[in-house]
């Protein structure tokens, strides 16, 4: 029987549960031991599909095609767990699934309340993640202790724990300790607090990780522990990683919470290798060189909204040995001040995802930029359409060429609907999802970034280009050098004349490891260092006055 560990938070929201779930998955892997992990959100949306990425940041897609929560990336990212749709269920998901139910006569009559039919439902999720052979399920609840959104979990979590019996479950609570400059002292009471709310839920946490701003003193941690009823070793500090937030595992194990937690669980676990992730940090911390490269989107004010890309690259970094310092760009202003002042100086171009027709001038003007000076270009999804629009009008001589999903009316609609998107009226969950194969032309820079014929990535669009225009922009120099199975769907288009040009239909940032960069990002990298020495070549030699 797999053993589990419930996260909870507690004081404020975003002090990090999903990394140090990531983070304790990781350094559970590296003892030997088969991890799977999930997180509950509480919100009453079904899955975070409809919402904003200013109001809840990036949508992570997973293999099987579940829009869900950017904590599954930072899973995916530090472990070789591979998440899908049973990996994050959201209030809304859950009562979904509870009313369907009831509609269907599956409860007999009986009247459905919170107490038993909705916490049932919740330890459902969590017996679907225990899947054979998985030894830990680490199990992550969203938002605060004391929100009213979370004490349904709090309560199912807790008869889990009665039911498979306490010895098979630990429960974690991350917290935060306030530093008062002006008193000069850090404050433990909101800590006591939050543990006190958790008792009253009937949980006892068995690990406290504080969040602080200044290392705990002894004085700090005995007083934490006596009143938290907590053992002091288990008082592990977490001080601010920033920017470095793979230095977590390193900082929780230097402090010995891997073996905390396989003593309390009663887990055998020999190994102990974590040398592949520390040599990455060495080089992440120590890199030969830095370049710079602009990433211009629409919700570049909001970091989350982008993480899996900012992370993809960050590991391109990594594989290429440089230091990456991203110019974040708003489409916007490139609209209104021109490419030339945005973008002088980069060595190398990305245009994100997204939807809507806000800053898709700017975008186009940048992938014109990148064409015309040669700058190494990734174009990722909404980045392929930019690229294909832009070629469409100022390459193949179609100037009214847009996105139907722009211009509804264009003569000239070289990124247009899918046909079985065409009669589909909801929105949440309905767009082409997940992984799906696609078959690389050899000789093209795509085959060379992925070393074989066929890969398989993850998808989250509505629209696709328009095979209609395929011969006109093959004769103008671009090659679509990845097509789906049948040769129906565009999945990658790039530049015959060109040191690096290449757009994807798909978003290879969900499928990018800090030990193992996407091959995309990497070879993006790795051209923009090419063209910034062959720049710095070029210039001419200094010569001393005479």
């Amino acid at each position: 029987m797999a053993k589990h560990i419930f996260v909870t938070g507690g004081v404020v929201s975003s002090l990090g549960k999903g990394l140090n779930c990531a983070s304790i998955g990781l350094l559970l892997e590296s003892r030997g031991l088969k991890i799977n992990l999930q997180k509950f959100d509480p919100y009453v949306n079904v899955d975070p599909g409809t919402m904003s990425p200013f109001e809840h940041g990036e949508v992570y897609v997973t293999e099987d095609g579940a829009e869900t929560d950017l904590d599954l990336g930072h899973y995916e990212r530090f472990t070789s767990a591979v998440t899908n749709r049973n990996c994050n269920l959201t209030t809304g998901s859950i009562y979904h699934s509870v009313i369907t139910k009831e509609r269907r006569g599956d409860y007999l009559g009986k009247t459905v309340q919170i107490v038993p039919h909705i916490t049932n439902e919740i330890k459902n999720g969590i017996r679907k993640v225990a899947t054979p052979g998985v030894d830990v399920v680490i199990s992550e609840i969203g938002g605060i202790v004391g929100d009213i959104e979370s004490q349904p979990f709090l309560e199912a979590i807790r008869q889990f724990g009665q039911e498979i019996g306490r010895e098979n479950v630990l429960f974690i609570h991350l917290t935060l300790i306030p530093y008062l400059r002006a008193a000069d002292e850090m404050k433990t009471k909101p800590t006591q607090h939050g543990v006190g709310i958790l008792r009253q839920a009937g949980i006892q946490p068995d690990i406290l990780i504080c969040r602080t701003e200044k290392p705990l003193t002894q004085d700090i941690r005995n007083k934490i522990a006596l009143f938290c009823s907590v053992e002091k070793e288990a008082v592990i500090e977490e001080t601010d990683v920033k920017p470095y937030l793979y230095d977590i595992p390193i900082l929780l194990k230097k402090q010995g919470l891997d073996e905390i937690i396989v003593r309390k669980l009663g887990l055998r676990a020999d190994g102990d290798n974590l040398q592949e992730w520390e040599r990455m940090l060495e080089t992440l911390k120590n890199p030969q060189s830095s370049t710079e490269i602009a990433m211009v989107g629409k919700y570049i004010t909001h970091q989350s909204a982008y993480e899996s890309i900012y992370e993809a690259l960050t590991h391109a970094g990594i594989a290429n040995n440089t230091k990456l310092n991203v110019r974040r760009i708003e489409a916007e202003n490139v609209e209104k001040e021109g490419p030339e002042k945005c973008l002088k100086g980069v060595s190398g171009i990305l245009v994100p995802g997204g939807f809507g027709e806000r800053g898709i001038g700017g975008k186009v003007s940048a992938v014109k930029y990148a064409r015309e000076k040669e700058i190494p270009y990734l174009g990722l999804c909404l980045g392929l359409h930019c690229a294909a629009i832009e070629f469409a009008r100022n390459v193949c001589g179609l100037r009214d060429a847009n996105s139907t999903e722009f211009d509804k009316s264009t003569q000239n609609p070289v990124i247009y609907l899918l046909e079985e998107q065409k009669k589909i009226e909801k929105l949440g969950g309905t767009m082409r999802l997940g992984a799906q194969p696609c078959i690389l032309k050899p000789g093209t820079k795509a085959h060379t970034a992925y070393g074989k014929d066929e890969v398989s990535e993850r998808h989250r669009h509505r629209y696709e280009f328009n095979n209609a225009y395929k011969e006109l922009f093959i004769s103008k120099g671009m090659i679509f050098s990845g097509l789906s199975r049948n040769e129906e769907l565009v999945e990658i288009m790039e530049l015959r004349d060109h040191p690096w040009f290449v757009s994807v239909q798909f978003h290879p940032e969900f499928k990018s490891k800090p030990i193992k960069a996407h091959p995309l990002f990497r070879d993006f990298i790795r051209a923009a260092l090419s063209g910034a020495e062959v720049k710095e070549a070029e210039k001419p030699s200094r010569q001393l006055a005479v």
